[in-house]
């Protein structure tokens, strides 16, 4: 059954007219919740459908005048059940009931789609002893790991060494980009494509309620 979002109430007063209308240019945004401005790309853009239904856009692509959230689940939380969605639009907005689940989801492909991107341009390698060689090498600027792998192997393979891990995708995901049944380590190069893997997987963290990894 899909939600509706209601009106503001009294003691919800809409927030002034020149918060919502801001253009969006520039390298920061406002979250319609909280107010904070933030990177953009640290938080996720909506627009409203033609039948009123609220779109998730995380490309930040679509047409229209867009909403930002902080990337945070207590944040969307709020915006769902608070009404924040329909003030910001200035009229009714029809909320999925699986809003979460497709951020999430979708968060999820465009990882898959990074880390797919950044093999195939040579800069994403799999596996402990691969891994391992591009660490000793200096080679990695991010390290992908399994969401369902051992913390204790993580923690050995990284060797005390400060890079960057995080953990989007469970072994069967990340092995799948790489053509396996599973895979526990990946490595990324420096590079675009690994700030981008990064700043994603920061997004779903935030989503998921999960503390930021190491």
């Amino acid at each position: 059954m899909r939600r509706r979002a209601t009106a503001p109430t009294d003691h919800e007063a809409a927030p002034p007219p020149e918060i919502e209308d801001e253009p969006e240019r520039g390298p920061l945004r406002r979250c319609i919740v909280t107010r904070e401005r933030q990177p953009k790309e640290a938080m996720i853009r909506f627009v409203i459908g033609p039948g009123r239904e609220l779109v998730p856009d995380l490309a930040a692509s679509l047409p229209g005048r867009g909403m930002w959230l902080s990337a945070r689940s207590d944040v969307l939380e709020r915006a769902a059940s608070r009404g924040a969605f329909s003030r910001a639009a200035r009229g009714p907005v029809t909320l999925p009931p699986d809003l979460r689940f497709r951020i999430e989801d979708g968060l999820k492909g465009r990882i898959r789609d990074l880390i797919g991107f950044a093999r195939r341009a040579g800069q994403a390698v799999a596996g402990w002893q691969a891994v391992r060689e591009w660490l000793e090498a200096g080679r990695v600027a991010l390290l992908v790991q399994a969401a369902d792998g051992s913390p204790a192997e993580r923690a050995r393979l990284k060797g005390g060494r400060d890079v960057p891990v995080v953990a989007p995708l469970d072994a069967a995901a990340l092995g799948g980009i790489f053509g396996r049944d599973h895979a526990v380590h990946a490595a990324i190069a420096p590079g675009r494509l690994a700030e981008a893997i990064r700043a994603e997987a920061g997004r779903l963290a935030g989503l998921a309620g999960a503390p930021p990894q190491a």
